[in-house]
């Protein structure tokens, strides 16, 4: 049985279960493993996804490498969310 290991989230300013490593290496990186949750971090990917497909980044590129680690240290660290000027958020479908 593995133990939860958990943190005091940042973002939902509580302790909740953290990440299992590291997301990325170096200190941004583990600045996130020490303060940032599991539920948080699940929440930055789909926001990430929703950039990726607005800005059509390619995934290969060292570019968005460095987009990633922007945006995820506005996300956590910074000043949270940011829409993309051109965004228009889908229709609700019933």
């Amino acid at each position: 049985m593995t133990e939860v290991r958990l943190v005091n989230c940042i973002r939902f300013n509580k302790e909740l279960p953290g990440l299992r490593k590291p997301p990325i290496p170096g200190e941004l990186g583990e600045k996130i493993y020490q303060s940032v949750s599991k539920q948080a971090f699940e929440e930055f990917k789909e926001y990430f996804k929703m950039i990726v497909n607005e800005y059509r980044l390619d995934l290969t590129s060292p570019d968005t490498d460095k987009i990633f680690e922007d945006y995820l240290r506005d996300f956590f660290f910074g000043d949270g969310i940011k829409l993309p000027d051109q965004y228009i958020p889908p229709e609700n479908k019933l």
